[in-house]
This record gives structure tokens, C-alpha cells and sequence, in this order.
């Protein structure tokens, strides 16, 4: 009796031994990833963490994190996790030095973003997969298997060991929110979120002009080049009865484009100026970029042509462009602020302060061509959405109304679609919302649960041209009540 009584206690201090070991690590470890400040920032009141998440221990694969908390009340407010497209774009450079983290830079130093999503969630920006910005792995030979599967999966093994680091989140309000190719990595990632049975408490998941279904968002493309006057009626018609969008950009990835996809690309496309911007097709270029207008995309493909600079912009963000901030930011926003992000996150002084470290590369880019993969691009995730739904997750998708890349006009037709098939109700018809008493949009919500809405005057990334009417709506996302209507 005394025996098992002593191998009783025995297993229970070695428990309470193993527990004291794992929290003092992960304190260790949180304390260290702590940031005391970003060169050339501001002072603030809230805390910022960076630093790297073990993904895979034997391939020595690590993704890297940035950790704002919210500026206020942290510890009452959500936990976001943002993940940028691509496959193959920087959740830290593009999400939030661009969009909607706390700060913008010049490339020398740090201003406040008044329109940071840290006013109402603690932000976590996520670069994956390895390969992607500071994000690494030190086995080379995984870039060709990267596949959907394999990033969802690894972006859930990063969420639970990250959770391990800061416990406090654990049973926080959690939301997963992306865009372009995230229309993807989101629902995907939220799908085994709630298949691992994880104590997270999730609910909900927003996604921004997202890659939802191939043929129809592609195709979409082509209406959308005729309706804001790109090409020419006889264009449009051509681009209709020999070769659309989606089956160009099929042929295009295959590596063999057949001799109908070749005229409509030589008579039409290669005649859209390259001094326009996809993401947003009313706004100015970046003269001065080293990268020009759409000539820098995400993975300079070998069946890359002309058509693909706006074709596979539908994916890249390399080329992403700020522009003014609308009706409630009517500062000017630098329309070369990627070449200035990329500048600061090169600096020494900065990756020593967010503890980043050049594996396998010699500089930080926005977007990384051997972390981009093709092979995904036809799975469509409309019934993945569908059975977030299901399972009571609310759903809301979001577009930039001056996005060509993946326009609105596809992904409304989609999201109706959706509410169909689920045999949701409207419950809030179609109308107009506003912000700072302007127009800010148009939204229609289905049975309380799955939202549409319009950005208007917004790109691709709708935080960066319209950052005040991106944040009323990220607002209305986490707290699940319909946009403002007056």
C-alpha cells in the first residue's frame, strides 16, 4: 500500500515538475520575444512580441510571428490571427506595416496608423509558409510538396504552440481574418481548428477579396476589365468566345497556351496598359519603384506573359500600392510605401529588434517565389466555408470595390450562392452603410451569420486605401451586428 501510495506521489511531482519546466520555458521564451521597440517608433502603451514558432522540430522549420496587443483594455479584447496570400506573401510587411498594424514607415522611421485593427483585438501576424518573409526551414526539399494541406497544417501546429507561449489567449475570443489567397488559408486553417478539437474558443472568420472558387472569380475578371472601360467592347467579345480568363490562366499553369488563348492574349491583353494597377484599377503607380507597375510579380512564373501580370496578380501582393485614404483618412498614403517597408525590414537594427534572422536568403522580401505553389489554385473552398457555417462560425466577406484581381462582382455572386445552399435567409437586405457619414459600402447578411459587404473606393487590400471604413467594418465583424446604416 505504501508502495503504490510513493509511486502515486512519485508521478504526481514528477507531473507538477514537467508542468513548472514547460511554464517557465514558455515564459522564458515570452519575455524574450518581447520587443522594447521598433528603431524610429513612437512611444505607446501597448506591448509588441516577434520571434519564431517551431513548426517542425526535425526540419528545423520555423515560422515568425508579430504580436501587437490591443492599445487598450488588452486582456478583455479578441485574439486575431491575419495571414496574407500569395502563396508566398508577408503577413508582417504587407498586413501590417501596410494595411492595418499599429504602424507606417517611411523607411527610416515609425508613424502611428490611427486606423490600426489594435484598437479593438490583439493582433497576431503570421508569415507563412516557411519560406515566407522571416520564416524559415533549414530542409530545402519541402518547397516542392508546399501544398494547402500542408500550410493549414502547420499554420495549426504554430497556433498551438504559440498558444503554449501565451496561455492567457487560450480561451480568448479567437478570429482567423485574411485576404486574396487567404480565401484559402482561412477557412482551411478554421476547418482544423475545430477537427483538432482544440479548446479555442473560435468564432468567426473574415476574408478579403478572396480566392473562393477558380472559374468564377477568374472569369469575373473579364467582365470587370469591360465594365470599367480596360478593354473594348469587340475585346470583351473576342475574350468571351475564344478564351476566358480562368481557361487561360489553366493553360498558363499546365505550360501550354493553345493558339485561341494566344490571339486573345496578343490582340487583347497585351493592349491594358502596364501603368495600371490591378489591385486597383483607379489608382496612380509608384514611378520610382524598383519593382514598375504589376513587373515584379509574386513568383515571376516561366509561363508568366502579359496577360499574367493581371492574372496572377490575383494571387501576388508583391505589387500592392497605397493610395489616399478615402473620406475618413484624407492624408495622402505613400503609393511607394513597399519599396520603404522593404528598406526598414531589410535594416539590421530592425530584425535585431523583432529577433528575425536571414536563413537561406540574403534579404527580406515581401513575397518569396519558392514559397509560392499553383497546385491548389482550382480546389474551390466554397463547401469548406459552407460547413463554417454549419458549425455556427460566423462568416463575413469582405471587397475592395476597385480590385480587378478578384472582383466583387464574382465573390457577391458566391457568397448568394452560399446562403442559397445553406438555406439561410436574408435578414439584412442589401443596403447601403456608412461611415463618417459618407457611403462607406453595400452589405446583405444571411441568417445572422454569413455577411457580405462592399468597401467602396478600396483596393485589394482595402486597409490600405480605405482604412477608416476597413476598421468600422472590422468593428462590426467582432462584435457580430451588421454595418452602421445611418
Amino acid at each position: 500500500m505504501k508502495s503504490k501510495q510513493r509511486i502515486t506521489i512519485t508521478t504526481t511531482t514528477i507531473a507538477i515538475a514537467t508542468f513548472m519546466q514547460i511554464w517557465v520555458m514558455g515564459e522564458s521564451l515570452y519575455q524574450a520575444d518581447k520587443i522594447v521597440a521598433l528603431p524610429g517608433q513612437p512611444k505607446v502603451g501597448f506591448q509588441q512580441f516577434s520571434g519564431y514558432i517551431t513548426v517542425d522540430d526535425e526540419k528545423q522549420r520555423a515560422l515568425f510571428y508579430y504580436f501587437v496587443e490591443a492599445e487598450t483594455d488588452p486582456s478583455l479584447k479578441p485574439l486575431v490571427l491575419w495571414l496574407n496570400g500569395g502563396p508566398g506573401c508577408s503577413s508582417f510587411g504587407a498586413g501590417a506595416f501596410m494595411e492595418h498594424g499599429p504602424f507606417k514607415t517611411n523607411g527610416k522611421t515609425l508613424a502611428r496608423n490611427k486606423f490600426s485593427w489594435n484598437k479593438e483585438a490583439n493582433m497576431l501576424y503570421l508569415e507563412s509558409p516557411a519560406g515566407v518573409g522571416f520564416s524559415y526551414s533549414t530542409d530545402k526539399t519541402f518547397y516542392a510538396n508546399l501544398n494547402d494541406d500542408f500550410t493549414a497544417r502547420e499554420n495549426l501546429m504554430f497556433l498551438q504552440r504559440w498558444l503554449l507561449r501565451f496561455p492567457e489567449y487560450k480561451n480568448r475570443e479567437f478570429y482567423i481574418a485574411g485576404e486574396s489567397y487567404a480565401g484559402h488559408y482561412v477557412p482551411q486553417l478554421a476547418q482544423l481548428v475545430i477537427q483538432s478539437k482544440m479548446k479555442q474558443n473560435l468564432k468567426g472568420i473574415a476574408i478579403g477579396n478572396p480566392l473562393i472558387e477558380f472559374n468564377n472569380d477568374l472569369n469575373s475578371v473579364d467582365e470587370y476589365y469591360w465594365s470599367h472601360g480596360l478593354i473594348s467592347d469587340s475585346a470583351y467579345e473576342l475574350v468571351k468566345s475564344l478564351c476566358n480568363n480562368s481557361q487561360f490562366t489553366r493553360e498558363a499553369i499546365k505550360g501550354t497556351i493553345s493558339p485561341a488563348c494566344a490571339e486573345v492574349d496578343s490582340k487583347v491583353f497585351e493592349k491594358i496598359s502596364n501603368s495600371i494597377d490591378s489591385y486597383d484599377v483607379i489608382a496612380d503607380v509608384c514611378l520610382s519603384s524598383s519593382n514598375g507597375s504589376q513587373t515584379s510579380l509574386l513568383s515571376q512564373p516561366a509561363w508568366s506573359r502579359s496577360r499574367l501580370r493581371h492574372i496572377s496578380s490575383l494571387m501576388s501582393q508583391d505589387t500592392v500600392l497605397n493610395q489616399p485614404q478615402g473620406a475618413s483618412g484624407k492624408e495622402e498614403v505613400d503609393v511607394c510605401a513597399e519599396d520603404k517597408i522593404t528598406n526598414y525590414l531589410n535594416r539590421k537594427d530592425v530584425q535585431e529588434a523583432v529577433h528575425a534572422k536571414l536563413v537561406g536568403v540574403t534579404t527580406w522580401s515581401l513575397c518569396n517565389p519558392l514559397a509560392h505553389y499553383e497546385n491548389n489554385f482550382e480546389d474551390s473552398t466554397f463547401h469548406v466555408i459552407g460547413s463554417l457555417v454549419k458549425s455556427g462560425i460566423r462568416v463575413m466577406v469582405y471587397s475592395g470595390d476597385q480590385d480587378s484581381a478578384i472582383p466583387f462582382t464574382g465573390t457577391r455572386t458566391l457568397v448568394s450562392k452560399l446562403a442559397k445552399v445553406m438555406g439561410l435567409k436574408t435578414t439584412v437586405p442589401y443596403r447601403a452603410w456608412f461611415e463618417s457619414k459618407q457611403v462607406g459600402g453595400w452589405t446583405q447578411v444571411y441568417g445572422d451569420i454569413l455577411s457580405y459587404a462592399i468597401i467602396r473606393g478600396a483596393s485589394h487590400t482595402a486597409p490600405s486605401t480605405q482604412p477608416g471604413r476597413s476598421l468600422t467594418l472590422f468593428k462590426a465583424f467582432l462584435v457580430g451586428k451588421p454595418l452602421p446604416d445611418v
